[in-house]
């Protein structure tokens, strides 16, 4: 829902075994169960008066919410990532490449093949990529000195 609630804005306490809304009700989270142990917090019958409502759910009964059973460590890796540079610098450096490389590889109308045939189209595509993984092992500091190809090292 825009501009409501996130979960984020919840005091989950995994270790006790509750959940505090942003008006302040606490109710007592499930025990795991079923396939994935997911435990629930279920907030019927304090939403309907609550001030906070229109922010918080859409539903009629109440505020339903499923909690995971790695919650902790994936807050923990949430808040690490949208708030620790030196972990948002590490990451820019070394993040996955697929999504990019088929962005380059598709990119400025390659979307679509240029010759007919097979032969001739294979041929076009592995020059783009090498030409791109040239392009990448430059930008990483690929250079030829003395007969000898080397990268830049990079800074830990």
């Amino acid at each position: 829902m825009i501009g409501g609630f996130t979960l984020d804005d919840f005091a989950i306490d995994t270790a006790a075994g509750t959940v505090t809304c942003p008006a302040g009700h606490t109710v007592p989270l499930t025990a795991p169960g079923g396939r994935y142990q997911q435990r629930h917090a279920t907030f019927t019958g304090l939403c309907a008066a609550c001030p906070l409502h229109e922010r918080c759910t859409t539903a009629t009964t109440g505020h339903v919410m499923t909690i995971r059973p790695h919650h902790d460590l994936q807050a923990a890796a949430r808040h690490q990532a949208a708030h620790d540079l030196a972990w948002q610098d590490d990451y820019r450096r070394r993040r996955a490449m697929e999504e990019r490389a088929v962005a380059w590889l598709v990119g400025r109308g390659n979307r679509r093949l240029r010759y007919c045939g097979t032969a001739a189209n294979d041929r076009w595509l592995h020059h783009r990529a090498a030409a791109l993984n040239l392009r990448r092992l430059i930008n990483l500091g690929l250079t030829h000195t003395s007969g000898t190809w080397t990268i830049a090292p990079t800074s830990p």
